[in-house]
């Protein structure tokens, strides 16, 4: 990437293991990003439920994107240097929306709260605390 745009942070840009991951924003600014996964058995350990290793790549996912979009016009991106995600109750699957807030977004650094939701119960599944030090995009 060689100007300040934003990436193609959706799924046909990604790498496999995003598209594996499956989260598809659906909103993203530099103070916040929205979006939904379909939580189903490929992300299950062999127990039945969801993986808390996908709660953690969708905080730091959605952490990073708003991130990176809040410094693109200075010709940064953010990258994750602490992911503190508690998994606060089991899903066996549906549909979980995953929606990033700032907490501070400073020169250097930035920390982001991510929450992800069960769409059908409204009750959070996961929530995170991304920090980010705020980079020059590489030449």
């Amino acid at each position: 990437m060689t100007d300040n745009a934003m990436p193609d942070v959706g799924l046909d840009g990604a790498s496999e293991f995003l598209r594996a991951a499956g989260l598809i924003p659906t909103l993203v600014t530099g103070t916040r990003v929205e979006g939904y996964v379909d939580l189903d058995e490929r992300h299950h350990t062999p127990w039945g439920v969801v993986h808390g290793g996908v709660y953690a790549t969708f905080v730091e996912s959605a952490g990073s994107i708003g991130a990176s979009a809040a410094v693109a016009d200075r010709g940064q991106f953010a990258v994750g240097v602490h992911n503190a995600t508690d998994f606060l109750r089991p899903s066996t699957g549906g549909r979980a929306t995953v929606t990033a807030e700032p907490i501070q977004q400073g020169r250097t650094q930035q920390l982001w709260l991510v929450e992800v939701a069960d769409d059908a119960t409204g009750k959070t599944l996961a929530r995170g605390q991304l920090r980010l030090q705020n980079v020059p995009l590489p030449s």
